[in-house]
């Protein structure tokens, strides 16, 4: 069972379309545990930040075939959720 909620949020996404959407729309892009559900996400970001939370979407991230010369492997599977605050709520990252 996820206890603590630093254990459920992994990592913020850092990259252009997650900053774009950012600014224009106050959604957030996170990594999160895998067997989080949207409940235990809200909870978290909320208790975390200090933020209302209005809706979660979520994504799992299959793992992709990689190489490197000879040796073949894939990459680590993982879940994305995309926050979306209410309105006049702002996270700092």
């Amino acid at each position: 069972m996820l206890s603590n909620y630093r254990d459920i949020i992994k990592a913020p996404v850092i990259t252009e379309k997650s900053a774009s959407i950012a600014s224009t729309e106050g959604k957030y892009v996170f990594k999160v545990d895998v067997k989080a559900n949207k409940t235990q996400i809200k909870q978290a970001i909320e208790k975390i930040f200090n933020v209302k939370v209005e809706k979660i979407n979520t994504i799992n991230v299959h793992p992709k075939a990689k190489r490197v010369g000879r040796y073949s492997g894939f990459t680590n599977k993982y879940k994305k959720a995309i926050v979306t605050l209410a309105p006049g709520n702002k996270i700092d990252l």
